[in-house]
């Protein structure tokens, strides 16, 4: 889907669809305004006749109004003015978006920034294009008759005056954003017997192909053996598909800059290991690489906007699956650090592949290191499925995160990184144990991962209870490509 923003009259617009706001009550937004003086209150009557409420998500689809050039209409309830939360300006969104595309229009032009000011419409048009690329995504390639590709092609967001030129940038990084929400989302959809380790691998090879500013290397177990990724190595035994460690290096600045390095989590298939899942929905556990998704879609965006940093992903891939190969409970094993982990639970895997992804890090001197990962089932019970966990050992950090989140309306929320939890992972007979008992799982998972980051600014997303929708909206939700990208656009501009 393509996205623009012109300045137009929404009379004398040829759209296929134009798209205006009604307020409850009956008042018209300044474009609804226009077309109603240019259709001779047409649309005043028709709210006159109860035919539009303007109650909040409401939609009118009319054809072909006297006086103007667009062939159709759609009006869009606002709801009450000036009382739009953020939660009922998506659901307006999404409302709006599910007519467009319930019509054969291919292009449409919205009439949204004039009912907002500043920082709000850019908050609006970004969430605009997210709700737009997102229905028009489709994650049925697979069937055998896969559903008809979206008919709307192009969005123009048109305004009465003269865009400024921050409104150009928003809507331009924003929808290199949801292709790389897109992205992430694709790959996590797919099946585990697809979606192996060397599949990532071909994917971040591809995206170094498409663009020159990225490198990318991939390294094989015999490499990881050499680096001494004890931990890493652990998760891969009881499976057939190697594991690989790859790195993409986007080089969008000086070699002096310090990198920003993102590690994301890349299991593609968990079973928990001799620790077996429950069978029940264990299916999902193909989104169990959705760290590493992320990572990709963030630098697949971060790289078509040719941001001014530097930037490395890491993603430690590897499936998690019980044979006689398999780690085991009780097991001990050393990790690149040198510090032994007595691994308790086979299925607290994801830590283990981090951790040593973590050290590896340090070898690019980042400024920053953030990893995500669907790392622990205690975050979304605290956290449900709104926001990602954060963790970090540098509050400034971790204020700038949540400030991107909440940029994007992909939020986290910062959980405590205490001493008082360290305890939990002390082992008899290793350096620590990979586990930390049921009471405050996502911490000390957090707290773990804290011993292998000493040496730099860190901070850590748990995206389990974010990362992908179960049941009927079953799919990859492309979180948090919006929360890291806008977090890197903010360090560009600083």
């Amino acid at each position: 889907m393509e996205f623009s923003i012109k300045q137009g009259n929404p009379e004398k617009q040829k759209s296929a669809c134009v798209v205006v706001g009604v307020y409850e009550g009956g008042k018209l937004s300044k474009a609804a305004q226009a077309l109603d003086k240019a259709c001779k209150h047409t649309l005043s009557d028709l709210i006159a006749q109860g035919d539009m409420s303007g109650k909040s998500a409401s939609t009118l689809l009319l054809h072909k109004l006297p006086g103007i050039a667009a062939e159709r209409v759609l009006l869009v309830g606002l709801g009450k003015a000036g009382e739009q939360s953020a939660k009922f300006r998506i659901e307006i969104l999404q409302a709006l978006f599910k007519a467009l595309h319930g019509t054969p229009a291919k292009e449409a032009s919205l009439y949204l920034a004039e009912e907002a000011n500043g920082n709000d419409a850019d908050w609006l048009l970004r969430q605009a294009v997210f709700v737009a690329s997102g229905q028009a995504f489709r994650s049925d390639s697979l069937k055998s008759k896969p559903a008809e590709a979206a008919k709307l092609k192009h969005i123009n967001f048109a305004t009465l005056g003269k865009p400024p030129a921050s409104l150009k940038e928003a809507v331009a990084r924003s929808a290199a954003t949801a292709r790389g929400m897109a992205l992430a989302k694709a790959l996590g959809n797919l099946p585990g017997n697809i979606c192996t380790p060397s599949y990532l691998a071909a994917q971040a090879l591809a995206l170094a192909k498409a663009h020159k500013k990225i490198k990318t290397t991939v390294l094989d177990e015999n490499d990881m053996r050499k680096l001494g990724m004890g931990a890493l190595l652990a998760v891969t035994r009881g499976s057939e598909q190697p594991a690989k460690l790859i790195t993409l290096e986007y080089s969008g600045a000086d070699k002096k800059q310090k990198p920003v390095v993102l590690v994301g989590k890349g299991i593609t298939f968990d079973s928990g290991g001799i620790s077996l899942k429950p069978g029940t929905e264990m299916d999902e556990m193909k989104y169990d690489m959705c760290g590493a998704a992320g990572v990709l879609g963030t630098l697949q965006a971060i790289a078509e906007m040719e941001l001014g940093l530097n930037v490395v992903g890491v993603i430690p891939s590897a499936e998690n699956l019980p044979s006689g190969k398999a780690a085991k409970p009780g097991d001990i094993v050393t990790s690149m650090s040198g510090q032994s982990i007595e691994i308790l639970n086979t299925d607290a895997e994801g830590r283990l592949v981090l951790c040593d992804a973590l050290t590896y890090a340090a070898k690019f001197k980042p400024d920053t290191v953030i990893d995500l990962a669907t790392l622990t089932g205690a975050c979304v019970i605290a956290l449900g499925h709104v926001a990602s966990g954060l963790f970090s050992n540098d509050d400034k950090l971790a204020a700038d995160l949540l400030a991107a989140g909440a940029e994007t309306h992909d939020r986290a929320w910062q959980l405590p990184l205490w001493d008082d939890y360290q305890p939990l992972l002390d082992s008899n007979f290793a350096d620590m144990q990979n586990i930390g008992g049921r009471a405050g799982g996502t911490i000390t998972a957090a707290c773990f991962l804290s011993r292998f980051t000493k040496d730099y600014r860190w901070a850590h997303l748990d995206i389990a209870g974010t990362a992908w929708l179960s049941g009927k909206e079953k799919g990859g939700t492309g979180r948090p490509v919006p929360l890291l990208t806008q977090y890197l656009i903010n360090r560009s501009t600083k």
